[in-house]
C-alpha cells in the first residue's frame, strides 16, 4: 500500500472546507437577507398563490311546520360580475365585440326592467374602465336566473377568458310570505346573523359547523383543499300549523280593518300538549296596513281585565270559600268600595240586581266577583294572592323567543310593625280581582284557560318538537307538564261549565257556534295613559272547543282606541271565526254523500303516474280500465295518459316514455308529476299557473344538454 502523504492531501481538503463554509455562509447570508429586507415581498407572493384557513359556511337547516311544509329556508342566491381586464389579457376582445349585441338583447329579455341598449352603455362603460368586478346586473338573481345569464355567449367561458364570475350567498326564504315571521324569526340581510323568533333561539343548532380550506393556485386556478369539511345545521321541526295560521291572520286583519283596531293577537293551542298552531301579532303601521312588528302575545305586560275574573272565582271555590250557590247584591251596577265607585258595564241601564255566582262570569259583573273575593280575602289578602300563583298564571313559561317575560302579579307585604300593609291598599284586592293591578301576557292567560280544558293539568306551551338531520329525528322536545293540578278536579270541572254557559246564555255568545260546544269568558279592559286618561280599550276572549271534549284552547285580544269596544262583540266574533274555520278543517267526508241517485260521478284524472291514479280510484269505488301487466311497472310508477269510456268508466293508457337523455312529454299532468320526470334528468323546471301543463318550453324527444331549464305553463 502507498504511503498516506499528508502534504498533497490536506491542501486539497483544507479548500474544499474552505469553499463549503463559504457556501453555507452565504446560504445563511440569503436566508436572512430574504426573512428580513426581502420579508414582504415573498409575503406578498405567498399570498397571490395560496391562502390558508379559509372559513367555509355550511347550509343552515330549515324550519318546518308541523307537518313539514318549509316555513324557512336558506336558497342560493347570485351576484354577477364582469373581469375586463381578464377579457382583454385573454385576447378574447374580439369575440366581445362580435357578440356584445346579442348579450344585451338576451339580457334584456332576463330582464326586462332594462333595455338592450342601457345593457350595452353599461357594460361598455366597464369594458372602457378594464374593471375587474362590474356588476352585470345591480341585484341578486335566484339560481334557475343565473344559470340563464351563465348560458350567454363570452360568459360561458372560463373565468379567466371569458371574465365572467360571481359572488354566491345563500339568502334566508320564507316560502309562506309574511305568516307567521315574528315568530319564525329572520336573518340580518346577507349576514349569518339570526335577528329573533326561532331563528334566534335555535340558531345554534340551524347554523351547523363552519368548515377550514386552505387554498393553492396552480396553472392559474385556485385549488381548495379541504382541512376540516363543514357541518350543516339540522332543521327545527315547529309545532305552527300553516292552515291554522293563515286562518287566524286573515280573521284578526279582517276585524281589526272593521274596527279600525290597533293591535291584535290571536294563539291557538292544542290542548292535550300545550303546542302552539297559531300564534298571529298584527300591528296597525303608518301606511295603514297591518304587519308583525313585535310579538305582542309573549312580551306584552298588560291588566287584561275580565278574562282574569275565571282565576279569581276558581280560587275562591278551590279554596272551599263558597259554591255554586253563592248569591250576591250587585245592586243597580254602582257599587262602593273603600272610597271608590265599582261599575259594571251595563250601570246606565240599571245594573243586575242579586247575582248567583256562575252569573257574576255569565255576565261579567265586576261588583259580583270583586265583592265575593272582597268577603273571604280582605283579611288575608295574601291568601288570594297565593291561590293565583297556584293556578299557574305567574309562572315563568319558558317561552323560546326573545322578548317575553312571565305575568307581573305583586304579593302583599307587610311593613316593619307586622300589623299593617306595606304595600297594599283597600281597593287593591278588589281591583285586582277583575284584572287590574296585575300585568299578564296573552300567552300566560291562554296557558291557564288551557290548564282549565285539560282537567286541570297545566302543559307548558310548546314551539318546536323535533330537531331533524338527514330525515333522522336526533333531538325530541315532548310535551312537558308545568303543573299536574291547578285546582282540585271538582272545581275544574264547575269551571268548565260555567265556560261553558257563558258562551251559550252569558255575555260570549258571539264566540260560540251551531255546530259544535264553545266555552271561554270574554274581557274588557281600559289601558290608562301617565295622565290618566283612558287610551284605548284591551278586547279579549280566552276559551276552548269543543266544550264537552276540548281540542283546542284560543285566546284573541285587540287593542282598540275610543268606543265602542266590546271584548265578546269584537275578540268573540274572531274566536268564532277561528274555531269554526279549524273544526271544518277537521271535517271527514265521504264522496258517496255527494251522489245522488240520478248521477253517475266520474272524476276529471290528469295525465302521469297512472298507478297512483289508479289506487285513489279504486278507494273512491270507480272502475278503472287498464291494460298494463304488473311486470310492466318500475317501482310504483307507470307513466301514461287518463280518459273517459262513456260515462261509467275511467280508461288509464299506458305510453312509452323517451329516454333518460330526451325530453320527457308531460303536457296533460299535474305538477307534480311532471316536475318529477323533468328534474330526473337533471333539467330545472318553472311553474307558471296552476291545474294540469298546457305547454312546456322545451318539446318533448329533444335531447337534454347539462344545465337546460324547463318552463311549464299551467292552466285550470
Amino acid at each position: 500500500m502507498s504511503k498516506f502523504d499528508a502534504k498533497k492531501v490536506m491542501p486539497r481538503y483544507s479548500v474544499f472546507a474552505i469553499v463549503m463554509t463559504l457556501i453555507a455562509v452565504a446560504v445563511v447570508v440569503k436566508m436572512l437577507y430574504t426573512m428580513t429586507a426581502k420579508r414582504d415581498y415573498w409575503m406578498q407572493v405567498a399570498a397571490r398563490v395560496k391562502k390558508d384557513s379559509v372559513s367555509v359556511k355550511p347550509n343552515r337547516g330549515n324550519i318546518l311546520s308541523c307537518d313539514g311544509q318549509l316555513m324557512a329556508s336558506s336558497l342560493p342566491e347570485f351576484k354577477m360580475f364582469m373581469d375586463f381586464k381578464a377579457l382583454h389579457e385573454s385576447k378574447t376582445d374580439t369575440l366581445w365585440e362580435q357578440k356584445v349585441d346579442s348579450i344585451c338583447t338576451c339580457l334584456n329579455q332576463i330582464f326586462p326592467e332594462k333595455s338592450a341598449a342601457s345593457f350595452k352603455a353599461d357594460l361598455e362603460e366597464g369594458r372602457k374602465k378594464e374593471s375587474r368586478h362590474w356588476a352585470i346586473w345591480p341585484y341578486r338573481v335566484d339560481y334557475n336566473t343565473f344559470t340563464e345569464v351563465k348560458a350567454l355567449p363570452v360568459f360561458r367561458l372560463v373565468s379567466y377568458k371569458g371574465g365572467f364570475h360571481y359572488e354566491e350567498n345563500n339568502a334566508r326564504q320564507r316560502p309562506f310570505g309574511s305568516v307567521a315571521s315574528r315568530t319564525i324569526g329572520a336573518m340580518y340581510g346577507a349576514k349569518d346573523t339570526a335577528r329573533f323568533g326561532l331563528e334566534l333561539s335555535y340558531d345554534s343548532i340551524l347554523r351547523g359547523t363552519n368548515g377550514l380550506v386552505h387554498r393553492r393556485k396552480v396553472r392559474n386556478k385556485y385549488l381548495d383543499i379541504m382541512d376540516t369539511p363543514p357541518i350543516d345545521g339540522a332543521d327545527i321541526v315547529t309545532t305552527i300549523d300553516v292552515g291554522m295560521q293563515d286562518l287566524a291572520e286573515r280573521a284578526v286583519i279582517d276585524e281589526l280593518k272593521l274596527i279600525n283596531g290597533n293591535v291584535g293577537v290571536a294563539i291557538v293551542m292544542e290542548v292535550q300538549t300545550g303546542d302552539v298552531k297559531a300564534i298571529v301579532n298584527m300591528e296597525k303601521c303608518g301606511d295603514g296596513e297591518y304587519r308583525e312588528r313585535k310579538n305582542h302575545a309573549v312580551s306584552d305586560l298588560l291588566e287584561p281585565g275580565s278574562v282574569f275574573k275565571t282565576a279569581s272565582i276558581l280560587v275562591a271555590l278551590d279554596d272551599g270559600k263558597c259554591d255554586t250557590t253563592k248569591r250576591v247584591e250587585t245592586g243597580g251596577g254602582i257599587w262602593p268600595m273603600y272610597g271608590r265607585n265599582m261599575k259594571d258595564h251595563n250601570w246606565h241601564r240599571g245594573g243586575y240586581g242579586m247575582l248567583t255566582l256562575p252569573q257574576t262570569l255569565h255576565f261579567s259583573s265586576n261588583i259580583g266577583v270583586s265583592r265575593i273575593v272582597d268577603e273571604y280575602y280582605h283579611a288575608h289578602p295574601e291568601k288570594f294572592v297565593e291561590g293565583i300563583y297556584r293556578t299557574g298564571l305567574a309562572d315563568d313559561l319558558h317561552i323560546p323567543l326573545a322578548g317575553s317575560s312571565p305575568a307581573v302579579i305583586r304579593k302583599p307585604r307587610m311593613d316593619k310593625t307586622g300589623r299593617h300593609w306595606a304595600n297594599w291598599s283597600n281597593t287593591a284586592l278588589p281591583w285586582m280581582s277583575i284584572g287590574y293591578e296585575t300585568q299578564v301576557p296573552p300567552i300566560s292567560t291562554l296557558t291557564f284557560y288551557n290548564a282549565i280544558a285539560n282537567d286541570g293539568r297545566m302543559m307548558q306551551p310548546r314551539f318546536v318538537k323535533q330537531v331533524v338531520k338527514d330525515g333522522e329525528v336526533i333531538m325530541d322536545f315532548p310535551p312537558v307538564v308545568l303543573r299536574e293540578h291547578i285546582a282540585k278536579p271538582s272545581t275544574i270541572k264547575t269551571m268548565q261549565t260555567i265556560l261553558e254557559q257563558v258562551v251559550s246564555i252569558g255575555l260570549g255568545k258571539k264566540a260560540g257556534s251551531p255546530s259544535f260546544k264553545v266555552a271561554g269568558k270574554t274581557g274588557t279592559a281600559q289601558i290608562w295613559t301617565a295622565s290618566g286618561k283612558t287610551a284605548s280599550y284591551l278586547l279579549s276572549f280566552a276559551g276552548f272547543f269543543p266544550a264537552d271534549k276540548p281540542r283546542y284552547s284560543c285566546i284573541v285580544c285587540i287593542q282598540k282606541s275610543g268606543l265602542p269596544a266590546s271584548g265578546g262583540g269584537m275578540s268573540g266574533v274572531v274566536f268564532h271565526h277561528i274555531s269554526e274555520g279549524i273544526m271544518a278543517q277537521s271535517l271527514k267526508l265521504d264522496v258517496t254523500d255527494a251522489r245522488d241517485s240520478t248521477s253517475i260521478l266520474i272524476p276529471d284524472v290528469k295525465d302521469g303516474n297512472l298507478i297512483a291514479a289508479d289506487y285513489v280510484l279504486s278507494r273512491l269505488g270507480i272502475n278503472a280500465h287498464h291494460s298494463w301487466m304488473q311486470t310492466d311497472q318500475e317501482g310504483n310508477y307507470v307513466w301514461g295518459r287518463a280518459g273517459k269510456q262513456g260515462r261509467r268508466q275511467v280508461v288509464l293508457n299506458q305510453q312509452k316514455q323517451y329516454g333518460a337523455h330526451q325530453m320527457p312529454d308531460v303536457t296533460g299532468m299535474g305538477a307534480r308529476d311532471a316536475v318529477y320526470l323533468i328534474e330526473k334528468r337533471g333539467v330545472k323546471t318553472h311553474i307558471v299557473g296552476r291545474g294540469r301543463v298546457v305547454n312546456q318550453s322545451i318539446a318533448p324527444g329533444h335531447a337534454i344538454k347539462k344545465g337546460d331549464a324547463c318552463m311549464l305553463t299551467l292552466s285550470i
